[in-house]
């Protein structure tokens, strides 16, 4: 799963840093991801969620249907 959003699907993105002199240096902007209890499906799941999608369950008080981005699963042999 990593650093993405289990919601919206936001994840790492990539830019420079500037300096005063306009010199680029590469930097990474990660998401502000946190672990939260969410129903889904009548049933509480941990995900990792960016903290506007928080924000957002939490307006509409923690219910949801089916996670929107699908997660891969690991298929067990």
């Amino acid at each position: 799963m990593g650093r993405k959003c289990a919601s919206c699907g936001k994840g790492i993105m990539y830019g420079h840093n500037v300096s005063h002199s306009k010199r680029r240096t590469n930097r990474t902007f990660k998401p502000n991801l946190h672990v939260a209890r969410i129903a889904v499906a009548g049933r509480k799941v941990k995900m990792k969620l960016c903290t506007k999608c928080l924000r957002m369950f939490k307006k509409i008080g923690k219910v949801v249907e089916a996670p929107l981005v699908e997660t891969p699963q690991v298929a067990s042999v």
